[in-house]
């Protein structure tokens, strides 16, 4: 996967998703307008944006927005099967590493996720977004 000028259709409206999630941002401090969709294991897409904050440290990047509402309304077990990022700055906009490590709780290294670069869009398997997570087995 990468540079990908040809995306299909459901990752194209997961696309549109984010695009109009990002249209909610709260962003009076940057104005970087970013909004995530979740194409879940149960069929449902669960779209967030980002929120933030004056200490800019208690902001929350759309991607975490939106996992944070898939659990909330579908509980713990769901999985995600796909992600999209949009920005409306038109600003190259990859999952910061907070992001890429609480999405790895609920994606599985080939997920596809797609986002904007400096020459269109990305799409990538999780597993190259994040080829070292941090991980260990829920109790």
């Amino acid at each position: 996967m990468g540079l990908d000028t040809q995306l299909d259709d459901k990752m194209q409206q997961l696309l549109a998703s984010a695009r109009h999630a990002a249209e909610n941002s709260y962003s009076p401090y940057s104005g970087f307008r970013v909004g995530a969709a979740l194409r879940l294991s149960n069929g449902e897409t669960v779209t967030g944006t980002n929120v933030e904050n004056v200490s800019y440290g208690l902001t929350i990047c759309a991607e975490r927005s939106a996992l944070v509402r898939a659990v909330s309304h579908f509980g713990p077990k769901i999985r995600v099967l796909a992600v999209a990022v949009a920005n409306l700055n038109n600003a190259p906009s990859p999952p910061c590493g907070a992001c890429r490590q609480v999405l790895a709780e609920f994606a599985g290294p080939d997920t596809p996720i797609a986002f904007p670069t400096a020459d269109g869009t990305c799409v990538m398997n999780f597993a190259d977004v994040l080829p070292m997570a941090f991980e260990m087995k829920p109790r």
